[in-house]
């Protein structure tokens, strides 16, 4: 096989190498999912070593340690270690307090989502109509979701209370100087300093990013709709109903023509995904090869003028393409002036040409970010690489292809797949151009969705036109499987990971 590889052509070994990096790919998802019970096994076993931990602490530990199970810090006070004794003590204060005054009434109602939304009356004085509200599901749901993640907060810090109780007893029973108040501040501002930088990222990213994923999540099993709107009704747990409806295997209309949808627009998303990432990523490149050639004139002018299209915002962009090729667009009014065509060109009205027109658009606005990342890359090939080609008899196209591009795919295949992912959720082009039009129907059953939505642009429509919120989170679950899976698979399996310290 290597012989019948290196009597290939270049054009021949670049295709062959394509077509084997896509079929590894089922192996490749494959061996990902196999892997899965070995990471769940390895994370069981650390949880089991927590219980280890607590059990030691008990059975080998003083009161003081052993009061600490009641009192967080009660041992670090008792052996002088005021600071730490003060934190976890005034850690399990609020924690009390924030369950006992707002986190318990929400969490005991989050197996029934609420009882009673509003009730209505009449003023008897003036006869006007009122109205009570009481259970609200939305906040309901928000505010167990955020109590359940404080109860783990608790539970973490719980353990480091008696985990280093225990130590503090070993160290005094060993006679040990046990770290005071300023070590601990010196520690943190020293050996620990990348803990004390990180924590209120960390916290921004539970709260902003992980608690959103989670709640989104938990909205996917209920009915969360239109029809059960809070404040002014509840909704329900429906467990795996929106997923099955998004898979067709429910016994309603609407769950075939979920399903449809979900499968024309998932195909379509990742159609566009690999053409808007592979045109733009070639064709940047071969223009910042072309501008920087030996010979060309004038290319800081070149670049200049390709780098005002960056400097343009992309939604002024956009409006502007979006209003240039509409039907009665200036494009299709100049056209038919001219006498070239003798009706418009349906350039965003039409599903197949809607797709074309996009990728080329979006050519337009992309090939310049490709090319000004590849013309440094293109700068710091070492020219030696070259000449040597050249001394060796290779030509421009064998140079490109056993020089330029194997070094420019190391180097910026984690960008090619940031791009790739990127344009999985690329809502600005298709919501800014096209707004997702046409109009995709199921055997003239309209379906909420256009043939050029992608799977962000249609979860778009369901949350603020149609209020399915509890579809809309089950296509947010898939598409973020999707993007998660891919992001992993394609960047642990590239050259850029395998062979990190080959162009060093």
């Amino acid at each position: 096989m290597n012989l019948e590889y290196l009597k290939m052509s270049p054009l021949e070994k670049f295709w062959f190498r394509f077509k084997k990096f896509f079929r590894r790919l089922p192996s490749a998802f494959a061996a990902f999912f196999k892997a899965i019970p070995k990471k769940l096994y390895k994370l069981l076993l650390a949880f089991a070593g927590v219980f280890v931990n607590i059990g030691k602490a008990a059975k080998e530990g003083d009161w003081k340690t052993r009061t600490s199970f009641a009192v967080m810090g009660f041992g670090q006070l008792c052996r002088k270690q005021v600071l730490r004794g003060i934190v976890y003590l005034l850690f399990e204060v609020l924690f009390i307090l924030y369950m006992v005054f707002f986190g318990w009434k929400y969490l005991v109602k989050m197996g029934s989502l609420g009882e009673v939304a509003v009730v209505t009356g009449k003023d008897p004085l003036t006869g006007i109509t009122t109205y009570t509200y009481y259970d609200n599901s939305l906040l309901i749901l928000l505010y167990s979701l955020l109590t359940l993640f404080i109860i783990m907060a608790f539970a973490y810090m719980w353990y480091q209370n008696v985990k280093g109780n225990l130590l503090s007893q070993q160290f005094t029973e060993a006679r040990l100087k046990l770290p005071t108040a300023k070590d601990d501040i010196h520690s943190y501002a020293d050996k620990n300093y990348h803990k004390s930088l990180l924590a209120i990222p960390m916290l921004g990213l539970v709260v902003f990013t992980i608690l959103p994923i989670f709640f989104m999540i938990f909205i996917a099993f209920t009915n969360y709709d239109k029809a059960h709107m809070p404040p002014s009704e509840l909704f329900q747990w429906t467990g795996f109903e929106n997923f099955v409806n998004v898979l067709g295997g429910g016994v309603t209309s609407n769950s075939k023509v979920f399903a449809f949808t979900f499968t024309e627009v998932l195909l379509w998303t990742v159609v566009w995904a690999f053409f808007a990432t592979f045109t733009n990523y070639i064709l940047g490149m071969v223009v910042a090869i072309m501008i920087n050639k030996k010979g060309v004139k004038c290319k800081k002018l070149w670049r200049t003028i390709l780098v005002m299209t960056i400097a343009i915002p992309q939604f002024v962009s956009l409006m502007f393409m979006s209003q240039l090729l509409a039907d009665q667009g200036l494009l299709n009014n100049l056209m038919l002036k001219w006498g070239w065509i003798e009706k418009p060109i349906p350039f965003l009205t039409d599903g197949t040409l809607a797709r074309v027109t996009i990728i080329i658009v979006n050519m337009w606005i992309g090939i310049p970010y490709t090319m000004l990342i590849c013309t440094g890359i293109l700068m710091n090939i070492p020219a030696d690489l070259y000449e040597s080609a050249r001394i060796d008899g290779a030509g421009p196209i064998r140079a490109y292809m056993k020089i330029t591009l194997p070094y420019m795919l190391h180097v910026t295949t984690p960008y090619l797949i940031t791009q790739f992912i990127g344009n999985l959720n690329n809502f600005n082009v298709i919501f800014l151009l096209s707004g997702g039009n046409p109009p995709l129907d199921m055997s003239g059953v309209p379906t909420g969705a256009g043939k050029t939505d992608l799977l962000i642009t249609w979860l778009y429509k369901l949350t603020v036109s149609e209020s399915q919120y509890g579809i809309a989170s089950v296509i947010g679950i898939f598409t973020f499987v999707i993007v998660a899976v891919l992001s992993l698979i394609l960047y642990n399996r590239s050259k850029s990971v395998k062979n990190e310290e080959e162009f060093m």
